[in-house]
């Protein structure tokens, strides 16, 4: 039997994302054709407006499946059972989901494909390490000042990328059908850590402060980001950073073969970018 998925479109859902722009050009540089689909692509897709799915499935044979801003925020394990039904009913049956570790709205998600008559795989990540060079984190690593809730807890923070090669080979190849991979970076480490990593990587001092959960609640938005994203921002630190995540799994070795990136090649790469010296 051939292990590799048939030549069919691949659907990249939030393909402008910090992984689904990763696994949109994996793919094509592997001769896979993709379909983009966001609320900026034509036809559009919006996890909001069921009307928009049906067209983004039509013609392709895989799916991989990313919730925007997050499988924690209400209404979103709901929505994500009816895209599944939609993609069934629509002969789309290999589906990829990114979902998020220690989350239990996430993992309920996960149980939605894992009773579903898909032919699905699991992508369980811990923390973007990319989240201080293309989210929330990078205005205060280019302020020189990183401002976080006081938080003790190790997380093994993962990089993009590697998530990005895991999914690509989940699309690719049938032998991950079935599969539950549980992805962290291979080192835990404290948010202070990281910044020290950050700014040792770029030659800058960056300071780190620690402030309540409700000053960092007014933080936020004092800056003026969106109300989702700072309960999600909010839920993360109060909730999902209780410790409950403070150790290593091993599914990029299970998926790759390989292991995973560290934090501080991460930091090199992206110093060398220039982007947090900009």
């Amino acid at each position: 039997m051939n292990n590799v998925m048939n030549t069919k479109p691949v659907l990249v859902l939030g393909g402008k994302g910090k992984t689904g722009r990763r696994v949109a050009e994996r793919l094509q540089n592997r001769g896979q054709e993709v379909v983009i689909a966001s609320r900026s692509t034509t036809p559009r897709f919006d996890w909001n407006e069921p009307g928009t799915w049906a067209d983004v499935l039509r013609g392709v044979k895989s799916v991989y499946i990313t919730y925007q801003p997050d499988l924690a925020m209400p209404g979103a394990v709901e929505s994500l059972a009816q895209f599944v039904e939609l993609a069934l009913a629509s002969d789309v049956r290999r589906l990829v989901l990114l979902s998020g570790r220690g989350e239990e709205e996430a993992q309920r998600a996960e149980q939605v494909l894992q009773d579903s008559e898909a032919d699905w795989t699991i992508v369980r990540a811990s923390w973007f390490a990319q989240n201080f060079s293309e989210n929330f984190l990078m205005d205060g690593v280019l302020a020189g000042q990183v401002v976080l809730p006081a938080c003790a807890t190790r997380e093994p923070f993962v990089d993009a990328d590697d998530i990005a090669d895991v999914v690509v080979e989940a699309l690719l190849n049938v032998r991950h059908i079935g599969q539950l991979y549980e992805v962290t970076g291979p080192r835990l480490m404290t948010f202070a850590e990281t910044v020290k990593e950050i700014g040792a990587a770029c030659g800058r001092d960056i300071g780190f402060i620690e402030i309540s959960s409700e000053e960092y609640r007014a933080y936020l938005e004092k800056a003026q980001l969106p109300d989702d994203l700072v309960w999600l921002i909010m839920y993360l630190f109060t909730t999902v950073l209780d410790g409950r995540n403070e150790h290593l799994n091993d599914g990029v070795k299970r998926a790759l073969g390989r292991p995973p990136k560290d934090f501080s090649a991460y930091a090199r790469d992206v110093a060398a970018t220039g982007v947090w010296t900009t």
